[in-house]
Parts: structure tokens; C-alpha cells; sequence
């Protein structure tokens, strides 16, 4: 699952306003320090235990499931029955106890054990009842009585009756969700205009069990029969294949989906509404099918178009044939979560939805590898219990990595590997806590940084260390070897000491099993008269909260322009390191490959991060020598480095390096002006030219506003906004003229750029603009307009504060998403001057019960 509970998109969204957060409110002091001393003097940072948290007895296994469900749109409530097949796992029972949360239960049935009933009618089914059941039932769990003990042996079926109220689910209680309902509604009385009246279902963790009772265990598996019906003007989407759809009473339809291979129960899914569905084929005859809003049809295989590589690209590295029937994505409107990875069905949110002119600025490969290849990692082999997470989303996350390698070249998944890393290394600062987690206080905090960021760091580490051959091998051995079954750590390290002959315990008990990261701090001397460098390197985490890493890495020296590569392993708190070299080296780079999940602190000086940015040929190191250089344009050498590359073949690269002359006046000003004005305009990645028009706008002397012109015309429109933004500060003569062209571009970006200029205006009429502009918007989107709208707040007169006040508590407390909620309550914040906003702001952050948001209300202290 992504968004990342927290995936890609949101997982980074989080974090991002976490760490602004965290420096606004951080003490002077605090701002400075470096890692080592930030960890030990945050003595919270070794997160807390909870519970132990075993894999879930099995007493009885579920075997397969036939739902009949409707959909009252009316109450938001799914009458339905659901037909479960099961049989006691090894000790006799009497009992069957499930998870139902919030039923309305109105009967169970004994049914004929003999035959299958994934093809029956309700007529034929209700001519199996053997007898009626008794149970009790709490709205958590259902316990039905069988009548008498039965042992593993015998295979029984019930029936059980009832009505699913996603909207009445339990809370209060430990391990109840703070928000997961199970099954959503959208617009269910259709008065929201503009947005479309959808139904879906999020499983992951324990949400199936509020839309139909199972043993809601990632280690139970089950075929099902899933039939929906609903009004046949709307599209269905399920686990499986469509194999029947049969028309009903007045304008109703019942589709009939059929999963024959056994999945956990928080991957089952359904899907209604109007969607328009473009398909691909495989070359084995495996369909691909893409769910879109109407208006998004034509775009639909510029969305998802690069799939069917990918799972041929997955099906040969993970060495194991995409195991199931069919595979679909389908995006929704408001979903919780980025993504979910439900199995033949995958669910988006709206934000992948995208013109083809958007995707220009970016597409969702990485949301889209991720979930596919949870259909190995997940779906195909299931983490045993959620505290074993990381065999799901490590991987998945490690899949983003692997695709980005292969379609764009090791440089952009490199630099897709730093951001991860810096992802990990800022939540690291309040939270540390193992891989696989025996002990935890809620499972939903399993989906952070560390199962997804992290997790994907160390697998990289895994391939570095045992070799490319070997990393796929044991992959295809683990795949293999569980295949429609549950798996723990164990079992992973299992397949890849079974591969490589080599004992893996020390490198899966450090990364898997202990907190932290190693934080090495790197001494370098030379020593001309034994003609030797020497690295003394010093772990300087807290080794009793976390431990001594081995650390198997390569030292490159550099000495006369040549190029020298050692091998050498870290296993001590303090460590000497000794090369030889004839002369002092022009430069030594620890961790030469840049795989290391680390903080790394070795000093260099100009003259050494100017030839590593000119020898390196790892990303990372490009990167850190470029980063080293911002602030040096006084520097004649340094300054020409950054010129130079502006010419670099990656395209990150040369975005740095324009950064790096933002308001520049000194020497050889006119002919930088030029190269950077020549990106502004024929760079091929959109990043750049965007990055070179800001640079631009920062020299202040109106040279390159015709460029910024001709920008808005640009094919991004990513460059295209921001050269509205650029071109409209200068307040030229058509400034109204051009914002009033863009006010109604189908583009959110372009929208914000608009409505900044709006902002700095203040007009009182645009009031409704900003209003009718947000509400069309997608909840990133939305965030950002926020923001601008803020600033339209700050600059108005307090009676159009006043009116702003309701829309923005409707945001702050009733928006679908947490974001979006959180940059309401930000914007409030901009009008605690006017009597009884601080109070509603308190007033909503008390009632918020979604844990990232009260995480990051937590944020700002008291209020």
C-alpha cells in the first residue's frame, strides 16, 4: 500500500511538513546539531515498546467466500449475505469466531456441506440450510456456535445474514482504527456537484472485517465469489475475473467476479461507479484494465501505459510469472490511502489521474511499480502478522528502485534512492524502532519510513553485498517457496543463505531486527614519509540502543588522477583504516558505491569536492560535491565547476547548479545570464527549465522577461506556472490581461500561479474565484492553493476574513483528506486575531481523530 495509512505521495507530504515543522519550532540551539548529538539528547528517540504482538491464532481456517452485497445509498449501508467456507486448523472446535465491526446481523445458517456454492442462486442456497445457528455478538466480534465439536477432518459451511454500517464501526477500544471504515460512500446523495458518486473499499489492515466477517489475519487465505448489484448505469470493479452480469428489477445489474486463488482478507476489494475502462493485453493473454473518470478516458493508457513492461520487466527479475487472473487499477475519488494493492485490483487515488500534458511533468510509475509488485511481495507471499510488514513494503518500495533503474538509468533511481534515505533519516530523529516488530502499540503505525523508506535501503544494501546473480536467485526462492502462503524474516534470510552458501544472520539481525543506523564519523590524515592516507572512523551512534555494525564497504583512492578501489569491513566502534599512496591523494571517497544506509561525516575540502564532482561516476557523490559548492561563486574554480555543470548529462545536476547562481551580480555575470536563460528555454527536462526561470527572476534587471513570456506557452506546465508567477511579479502592462487567460486553465499549478497574483491584489470579488477554484482542485493540490489563499487572507480586509472563517472549519473538520484538513487549520491559524478563531481552532484539533494529523498538531505545542 502506498500514501503509502501512509504511501508514497503522502508518506513524503508528511514528512516534509514534519520536518518544516520540526525546524519552525525548534530552539536556536537545536537547529545546529549535528546527528549524533541531536540522537543522544533525545532520549525518546528509541520509540517506546507496546504489546507483543504474535501472528494471529489460527483456530479455524476461512477457505473461501461468497458475498451477495447491495448498496442502500441512502443510509450508506450494504445489505448483504456472505457464505463462509471453513474448517478447524488443527484443534477440534465448537465454535467460529470472527471479525464483524458494527453488523447488523439478522441470522446464521448451517449449510449442506456437500458441493460448491460460487455459482448457486439465492433460491438454490437457501435450499441447503441445514439449521439455524446461534451466536453472540459484541459489533466486534461475532462468535457463532456450531452445535457441536468438529475437528480438522471436516470441512462445514455457514451463512450469515446481515447489514454492514461502515459509518456506525466501533472506536474507543485498544486495537479499534481511529478512522478505517472499511468500505467508503462518496457523494452518496449525489449534492456535491461536480464529484462523482463512487463506492470503495480499503482492507489494509483489518477494514475488510466492516464490510463482511472473515478472521480479519493477513495469515488466513481464501478463494471468494464476489456478486454486486447495483444500478446498471455503473461500472464494477473486484478480485478476479467478471465471469457473469445479469440483469435485475428496475435498472439493476448483478456482476458476478471470481477469484480461484487464495488471498488474506485485507486484499478483497470492490469498486462502483462511472468509469470509463481502457484495456491492454499481455502476450499470454493476461488483461490489463484501466479504470478512469470519463473525462479522463483519452489520457487512460498515458496513465498507465508503461504497465504491461513492467510486469514483464517484474516477471523476469523476480524470476516467478505474474501469479494472477487479471490485473486492474482503478482510481477513486477521496481514497485514504495513496494506494492499495487489493489483489488483480489495485486502487488509486484521484491525484494519478492526469492529462497528457501533465504527465509531461511527471507521471506515477513509482505508485504504479510499487503496487504492482506487491502482487509478489504481499499478495503472492504475505507478511504472517503486521508486525512483519517490512516482506510487504520494503519491497514494494524497493520496486520503485528497480523499475527507475531500468526504464531511466541508474542516476534517477539514485536519486529517488537519496530521498527515500532522507526520508528514513528525518523520521529517525523522533522514532527508531526495529524492522520487524514483535512489539508494538498500534499497527497502523507499521506504515512508516522505516517499513517502506528504510526497509528499501536495506534491500539495496542486501543486492550490493551478495551480488545481482545471487539477490534474484533467493528472491525466486522465497517467491517459490511461499507461493499463496505467509512468511516472516526467517524465511527471507532462509532463501538467501540457502542461495549464496553464506551465513546472513549478522546482516539480518543489525538492519532487521535492531534500531537505528550507524552515524560514521571519518578522520583522514596523510602520511608522506610512510606514503599511506589513513581513515580513522569512529561509530558514533549509540551503540547499547542500537549496536555495532559490520559494514562491508569499498574506499576509492584517487592519487595522480588514478583510481584505486578497496574492500574493507567495519565492525568496530573505532576503526583504522590504512591505503597506500605515493602522494597525497587528490581525493578518497568512503562508500564508493554509495550504498551504504548511513550518516556519513567526512570532511573534505573545495579542492576535493571540485574533483570528486569531475571524477565520480555515482550519483551521489555528483550530488554531495555540487551541494558542497553552493555559496563558493567567489571561488573562480568552484564557479566554473557550476557552469560547467550546467551542462551535465542528468538532469538533477544541472537543475543544482542553476540553483546555485540565484541573485548572482559578480564576475562573468552576462555570459552565466546567457547560459542559464538558454536552459530557460531548450533544457529537455521541464525541472531545469523551471529551475533556470526562478534563477532568472532572482538577477531583478527584466533581461530575460520576454523568455518568461514564451514561457507561458511552454508544453509543461509545471514551467509554464511558474513563468506566470515570474512573469507577473514584475507588475508589466498586461499583467491583468495575462492572469485573466490562465484564471481557467484546466491545471491546478497554473491555477495557484494565477491565484498568488490574486493574493498580492487582494481584490474583495475574487473572493468567490479562490472559493470556486479550491473546491474543484485535488487534495495536493489543494494544500498549495491553500496556501496562496492564505496569503489572499492576510492581505484582505477582516469582513472577507469573516467570510472565509466557515469554509475554512469545513476544511479543517470535514475534508476527506488529512492534508487538506491540516492547510484549513494552517490558514486559520492567519486569523487568530479575529475574536473566537483560536478557540475553533482548538475546538478542531481536540475532536481531529486521524493519528498523522494529531501527530502534527502535536507539533505546535500548546495553541
Amino acid at each position: 500500500m502506498t500514501g503509502d495509512n501512509t504511501r508514497p505521495f503522502l508518506n513524503r507530504l508528511i514528512f516534509t511538513i514534519l520536518g518544516i515543522l520540526s525546524f519552525a519550532f525548534s530552539t536556536p540551539a537545536q537547529a545546529g546539531t549535528d546527528a549524533d548529538t541531536l540522537y543522544r539528547r533525545n532520549p525518546g528517540t528509541i520509540t517506546p515498546k507496546g504489546p507483543y504482538r504474535p501472528e494471529r491464532p489460527r483456530k479455524n481456517d476461512i477457505l473461501y467466500t461468497r458475498l451477495d452485497v447491495q448498496l442502500d445509498w441512502a443510509k450508506q449501508q450494504v445489505p448483504a449475505s456472505a457464505i463462509l467456507k471453513f474448517k478447524p486448523h488443527f484443534y477440534p472446535q465448537n465454535t467460529l469466531e470472527l471479525d464483524a465491526k458494527g453488523f447488523e446481523i439478522k441470522g446464521i445458517s448451517m449449510l449442506d456441506t456437500t458441493g460448491e456454492y460460487g455459482d448457486l442462486t439465492t433460491e438454490e442456497i437457501a435450499g441447503k440450510v441445514k439449521k439455524k445457528l446461534e451466536f453472540s455478538y459484541d459489533k466486534r466480534k461475532l462468535t457463532i456456535k456450531l452445535g457441536q465439536e468438529y475437528t480438522r477432518k471436516d470441512t462445514l459451511f455457514v451463512k450469515i445474514d446481515y447489514i454492514a454500517k461502515p459509518n456506525d464501526v466501533p472506536r474507543g477500544k485498544e486495537d479499534d482504527s481511529a478512522s478505517d471504515k472499511g468500505l467508503y460512500f462518496i457523494n452518496a446523495d449525489g449534492l456535491d456537484e461536480g464529484k462523482p458518486r463512487q463506492v470503495w473499499t480499503q482492507g489494509e489492515t483489518e477494514g475488510s472485517s466492516c464490510w463482511f466477517p472473515t478472521i480479519d489475519a493477513p495469515n488466513q487465505k481464501f478463494t471468494q465469489d464476489i456478486y454486486i448489484t447495483v444500478d446498471s448505469t455503473y461500472k464494477t470493479l473486484s478480485n478476479g475475473l467478471l465471469v457473469g452480469q445479469e440483469e435485475g428489477k428496475k435498472g439493476t445489474r448483478t456482476d458476478h467476479w471470481k477469484q480461484t486463488l487464495p488471498h488474506a482478507p485485507y486484499l478483497a476489494m470492490i469498486a462502483v461507479g462511472d468509469f470509463t475502462v481502457a484495456k491492454d493485453m499481455m502476450p499470454n493473454g493476461l488483461e490489463l484494465s484501466y479504470y478512469v473518470e470519463p473525462k479522463y478516458g483519452a489520457d487512460a493508457h498515458a496513465i498507465f501505459g508503461r504497465t504491461p513492461e513492467m510486469m514483464g520487466f517484474f516477471t523476469n527479475v523476480f524470476g516467478v510469472e505474474y501469479p494472477w487472473e487479471k490485473y486492474a487499477q482503478i482510481a477513486v475519488r477521496d481514497f485514504v490511502a495513496g494506494a492499495m494493492e487489493n489483489t488483480t485490483a489495485t486502487v488509486h487515488e484521484e491525484g494519478v489521474q492526469n492529462d497528457a500534458r501533465s504527465l509531461v511533468d511527471g507521471n506515477s510509475d513509482a505508485v504504479i511499480a510499487h503496487e504492482l509488485a506487491h502482487h509478489w511481495f504481499g499478495d503472492y507471499v504475505t507478511a504472517e502478522e503486521w508486525g512483519q510488514l517490512p516482506l510487504n513494503e520494503s519491497f514494494a518500495n524497493y520496486a520503485e528502485y528497480l523499475w527507475s533503474e531500468y526504464n531511466d538509468g541508474r542516476f534517477e533511481a539514485d536519486w529517488g534512492n537519496l530521498q527515500e534515505m532522507k526520508e528514513y533519516l528525518a523520521e529517525s530523529e523522533t522514532k527508531q524502532v526495529p524492522m520487524i516488530r514483535y512489539f508494538y502499540k498500534d499497527r497502523e503505525n507499521m506504515f512508516d519510513a522505516h517499513s517502506y523508506a528504510k526497509g528499501g535501503r536495506i534491500l539495496h544494501m542486501l543486492r550490493s553485498l551478495v551480488g545481482d546473480d545471487a539477490f534474484f536467485a533467493a528472491l525466486q526462492h522465497y517467491l517459490k517457496a511461499h507461493a499463496f502462503g505467509t512468511a516472516e524474516i526467517d524465511d527471507l534470510r532462509n532463501s538467501f543463505e540457502k542461495i549464496t552458501g553464506q551465513d546472513l544472520n549478522w546482516f539480518f539481525d543489525q538492519w532487521f531486527h535492531k534500531p537505528g543506523h550507524p552515524v560514521l564519523k571519518i578522520d583522514q590524515q596523510y602520511v608522506a614519509a610512510q606514503g599511506k592516507v589513513i581513515l580513522k572512523v569512529k561509530q558514533a551512534q549509540d551503540t547499547v540502543a542500537t549496536t555495532v555494525y559490520r559494514l562491508p564497504v569499498k574506499v576509492d583512492v584517487w592519487v595522480s588522477g588514478k583510481m584505486n578501489r578497496y574492500d574493507v569491513v567495519l565492525d568496530k566502534v573505532t576503526q583504522t583504516l590504512e591505503f597506500p599512496a605515493a602522494k597525497k591523494p587528490e581525493l578518497v571517497v568512503f562508500d564508493a558505491d554509495a550504498q551504504l544506509l548511513a550518516v556519513v561525516e567526512h570532511d573534505k575540502n573545495r579542492p576535493e569536492m571540485e574533483f570528486q564532482y569531475l571524477h565520480a561516476d555515482r550519483f551521489l557523490h555528483k550530488y554531495e560535491a555540487l551541494a558542497s559548492l553552493e555559496g563558493a561563486l567567489a571561488d573562480t574554480t568552484a564557479r566554473k565547476i557550476l557552469v560547467k555543470a550546467m551542462d551535465d548529462p542528468f538532469w538533477k545536476l544541472r537543475q543544482m547548479a542553476i540553483s546555485n547562481f540565484a541573485e548572482y551580480a559578480g564576475e562573468g555575470f552576462a555570459d552565466i545570464e546567457k547560459v542559464i536563460q538558454a536552459r530557460a528555454q531548450t533544457d529537455p527536462h521541464p525541472q531545469v527549465r523551471a529551475e533556470a526561470i526562478i534563477t532568472l527572476a532572482s538577477f531583478g534587471d527584466n533581461n530575460s522577461d520576454q523568455i518568461f513570456k514564451a514561457a507561458l506557452a511552454d508544453s509543461s506546465y509545471l514551467v509554464a506556472s511558474v513563468a506566470i508567477e515570474k512573469y507577473l511579479m514584475s507588475q508589466p502592462n498586461d499583467a491583468a490581461e495575462i492572469a485573466a487567460q490562465f484564471e481557467n486553465s484546466p491545471n491546478d499549478a497554473i491555477i495557484t500561479a494565477v491565484g498568488n497574483y490574486y493574493a498580492g491584489l487582494a481584490e474583495p470579488e475574487r473572493f468567490d474565484w479562490f472559493l470556486t477554484k479550491m473546491k474543484a482542485m485535488k487534495p495536493g493540490d489543494k494544500y498549495n492553493f491553500l496556501q496562496v489563499f492564505g496569503k489572499y487572507l492576510i492581505k484582505s480586509k477582516q469582513d472577507v476574513q469573516r467570510k472565509s472563517i466557515p469554509v475554512l472549519e469545513g476544511l479543517a473538520r470535514d475534508n476527506s483528506s488529512y492534508f487538506v484538513r491540516f492547510g484549513a487549520f494552517q490558514a486559520l491559524g492567519l486569523l487568530t486575531d479575529i475574536q473566537g478563531v483560536s478557540a475553533l481552532r482548538k475546538d478542531i484539533r481536540a475532536k481531529e481523530t486521524e493519528p498523522r494529523l494529531k501527530e502534527m498538531y502535536s507539533q505546535f505545542g500548546d495553541l
